[in-house]
């Protein structure tokens, strides 16, 4: 699914409108309609229930929303903010016409000037339709008080389109306390690039598209940087194996993996490739992970390193089609001097994690010699040792865009939407994973996932966004035996198969 900006939907609506015959209120029905679906699915007429509209079309939206809740039997308390009389957009005024000419019983209080805010209970269902995604410059005055009275309430909170105070697209001006936090946030016809970030959980809480009909050439002809992944867009790019298959079809990958103490990691990062479908799999380790490695995962060759309890050998002794490195690995000497001549040898991509992360941030220069097209797959604070302390979710997103572009280099920033950046500014949110997952050794068994498809032939940036979402797939279905408490990093590595069949419809 394309993510769009602001202006972008702005132009699909305004195409909509004028190419195609829909008018600008049948567009408000049709996203009241949705809300009050929602809404009725939940709670009962009994429901005490808030509405504030603002004057633009957000405004609109919620006072048709408040017609529609009367004719269920609900009956909310409606406050319409049109100062000094003349400030509704002209749907605004029609929506606002509609309710009250529509001979129901309506309590709706205009104001004008200055008015008192009703007091709200925890027991209250408030619907904010204060200001959709045209908002532009951040909530101050007496709406910023009333966000933030919304928001400290405890009351129960739908908001329609975004957040009143928050942007659909970038929000470093904003401050969270000023923006009103939804319990639910009934998005029109598509997420916003703001849902994604972390910083802004608090404020979104669970997000729901309402489909409205917006015209599907316009969105079609629409470019995008940024898309959610979804599993129709997995299966595409999966290939179905002919019957006529070998193991010799599939590749050959080499992960570098495992020490003394870690050989879990190594164990862990070979299960999610040979899972993933590689062909052969070579795992090269400290001599003291044989027994490990051999008997916990016996479809894996195993190399030996020289050295007993490290790594201090990544030469390569033959051809592969898919290099990982980094899970359990270790950052002393021997292991760094290691890594550094393996990345310096090597013009194909590879897949770094974990310890090889933590390498290259303590050796700035190496950054420059990793093969273009590598995936580097950091979470947020080996990240921030590589490429800086970022202040924000937002800031590290950016960041990641310009240092993917700058070294062509495909960053998978792990998180509850993880996003695969792509050097030419592509960056692909993820939607599958569960809480489930936050759990030791699961961005080992990622690593192993990518360098399997990577060692298939997909190329990279295909190997990273199917990788994670395959592996945030495998994470829910482990969660369904095992519960979000009790998955483990073992668990999700072996329900990768069963994730891949799922996506391809097996």
């Amino acid at each position: 699914m394309k993510i769009f900006t602001t202006e972008q939907i702005r132009a699909i609506d305004r195409y909509t409108i004028e190419q195609e015959g829909v008018s600008s209120m049948e567009l408000i029905h049709r996203v009241a309609e949705g809300v009050v679906s929602e809404i009725l699915a939940r709670w009962s007429p009994s429901k005490p229930t808030v509405i504030f509209a603002g004057s633009g079309n957000n405004g609109a939206d919620a006072l048709i929303v408040a017609k529609l809740l009367i004719e269920a039997g609900f009956n909310p308390h409606i406050m319409l903010f049109n100062f000094n009389g003349n400030s509704l957009s002209r749907d605004c005024h029609a929506a606002k016409m509609e309710l009250l000419s529509s001979g129901l019983k309506v309590e709706l209080v205009e104001v004008i000037d200055r008015a008192e805010i009703p007091y709200l209970l925890p027991t209250h269902l408030v619907i904010d339709g204060l200001f959709g995604s045209g908002l532009r410059d951040p909530l101050t005055g007496g709406f910023m008080t009333l966000a933030r009275n919304i928001s400290e309430s405890g009351a129960t909170v739908i908001s329609i389109d975004v957040p009143s105070g928050l942007f659909g697209d970038w929000n470093s001006r904003i401050l969270a306390r000023n923006v009103v936090h939804a319990h639910l946030t009934l998005c029109v016809q598509f997420p916003r690039l703001s849902f994604f970030l972390a910083d802004n959980d608090a404020m979104v809480g669970t997000w729901k598209c309402l489909d409205i009909g917006l015209s599907k050439k316009a969105i079609a002809d629409t470019p995008s940087k940024f898309y959610y992944v979804e599993r129709k867009d997995v299966a595409d790019v999966l290939r179905p194996r002919p019957p006529f298959s070998s193991k010799a079809d599939f590749g050959h990958a080499i992960i570098f993996a495992g020490c003394y103490g870690m050989m879990g990691a190594a164990l862990l990062a070979a299960r999610g490739a040979l899972r993933a479908g590689i062909g052969k799999l070579t795992l090269h380790s400290a001599r003291c992970g044989f027994d490990i490695i051999q008997s916990r995962a016996p479809e894996a060759l195993f190399e030996a390193d020289r050295s007993d309890i490290v790594i201090a050998d990544m030469t390569m002794r033959q051809s592969y089609t898919a290099i990982g490195v980094g899970p359990g690995i270790g950052i002393n000497d021997a292991t760094q001097a290691a890594l550094e001549t393996l990345i310096k040898s090597q013009k194909r991509p590879m897949v770094i994690d974990a310890d090889a992360l933590n390498i290259l941030a303590r050796v700035p220069r190496l950054i420059d010699h990793v093969p273009p097209g590598s995936v580097l797959t950091p979470h947020a604070g080996e990240f921030d040792r590589i490429f800086g302390v970022q202040p924000s979710a937002e800031a590290r997103l950016l960041k990641a865009i310009e240092m993917s572009h700058k070294y062509r280099l495909i960053i998978v920033l792990k998180g509850h939407y993880t996003a695969t950046v792509c050097p030419d500014g592509l960056v692909f949110f993820n939607s599958t994973g569960t809480p489930a997952m936050a759990t030791a050794g699961a961005g080992d068994v990622l690593t192993g996932i990518i360098t399997g498809l990577l060692g298939q032939g997909y190329k990279p940036q295909a190997a990273a966004v199917a990788g994670v979402y395959i592996h945030g797939l495998a994470g829910e279905i482990a969660a369904e035996q095992e519960g979000s408490y009790g998955t483990t990093a073992l668990d999700i590595a072996s329900s990768v198969g069963r994730a891949i069949r799922k996506i391809m419809g097996q």
